[in-house]
């Protein structure tokens, strides 16, 4: 798949995972449905690598670092956004983990000496400014107190965990890690981390047969989880982490437009204002920067030359 077509699937189905996330709370632990998800999504991967013949064997240095990569992504940043949401409501946990672009452009920075155009600084401020402001009436009246900085705090630790994830998973594909493999292996890494907190912690491990559980649960898992991570960390590969985690602001902005039609969501002016907001940060970070673009026309018109001087005939 090209880039185009990675980014969109990434924005539209992770945009659209909200609702099914919705059908997974009530009688099920959060923590037990996550386990479902990750280890369902595993062994989707597992056998689809099996019928493909893809290599699933690695050496020990190479699954130390996929576990470490799978508990990062699949793992413990989930845990600490589900905690968060018990003491800040969504919209404070999406504007939180929507930081994860500029948590990303720093650790790019830092993990992989990352040249960081001002376009993307500027195009990443635009997008977060449009959050904000897309999400403004529901924190207006939200009093700063020691609950809400509380789950800000874990927002950000998941968020953290989830961005050292995908370094890992850039390091991964530079070690010549396939995508595919090390995404079932991490996921399945994930799932036990999730099965033995939650057996720590008591949790039941209880099943809701409805179609609603059922349904939402083969969703995130095929789709969020194997399709959506599959897209995204090619794109982490390919782009860079500073410009593919700008699906994470794209997100609300999807759910946005589908609550409008599932759930008759009114838009009003801050609506507005922060959807043309994160759609022109979004054009501002993905858009080609001149230097990009000057660069690639001098290697166009290098290859044109030197194409030029194998077809013209030597002289005698």
């Amino acid at each position: 798949m090209n880039n185009t077509l990675l980014y969109v699937l990434t924005v539209l189905i992770w945009g659209s995972t909200w609702i099914a996330i919705n059908y997974q709370l009530g009688d099920v632990a959060p923590e037990a449905s996550l386990v479902y998800r990750f280890g369902l999504a595993a062994a989707v991967l597992f056998v689809f690598c099996w019928i493909k013949k893809l290599p699933l064997a690695f050496n020990l240095r190479q699954h130390a670092q996929i576990m470490a990569f799978g508990l990062c992504l699949f793992g413990v940043n989930y845990y600490f956004l589900y905690l968060a949401q018990q003491h800040i409501n969504s919209a404070l946990t999406c504007i939180g983990f929507s930081t994860m672009m500029i948590i990303n452009i720093l650790n790019a920075r830092f993990w992989y000496k990352t040249k960081i155009t001002k376009q993307v600084y500027y195009g990443a401020a635009l997008g977060l400014f449009g959050i904000i402001t897309l999400f403004w009436p529901q924190i207006n009246d939200i009093d700063i107190g020691a609950e809400t900085l509380l789950g800000l705090s874990l927002c950000l630790a998941g968020t953290l965990f989830a961005s050292s994830g995908n370094m890992l998973s850039i390091k991964n594909q530079q070690m010549k890690l396939p995508v595919m493999q090390t995404n079932a292996w991490g996921m399945a890494y994930g799932s036990l981390f999730m099965a033995v907190l939650a057996l720590v912690r008591g949790v039941e491990f209880n099943f809701s047969l409805t179609l609603p559980y059922v349904s939402s649960l083969l969703y995130l898992s095929i789709f969020g989880s194997v399709i959506a991570f599959g897209c995204y960390l090619t794109l982490l590969g390919r782009i860079g982490a500073h410009k593919a985690s700008y699906a994470t602001v794209m997100f609300p902005a999807v759910a946005v437009v589908i609550s409008t039609f599932v759930e008759g969501f009114v838009w009003d002016l801050t609506t507005v204002i922060g959807f043309i907001c994160i759609m022109l940060g979004n054009l501002v970070v993905l858009s080609p920067s001149k230097q990009a673009a000057k660069e690639e026309s001098g290697s166009q018109k290098r290859q044109t030359e030197v194409c030029e001087q194998e077809i013209t005939p030597a002289k005698a």
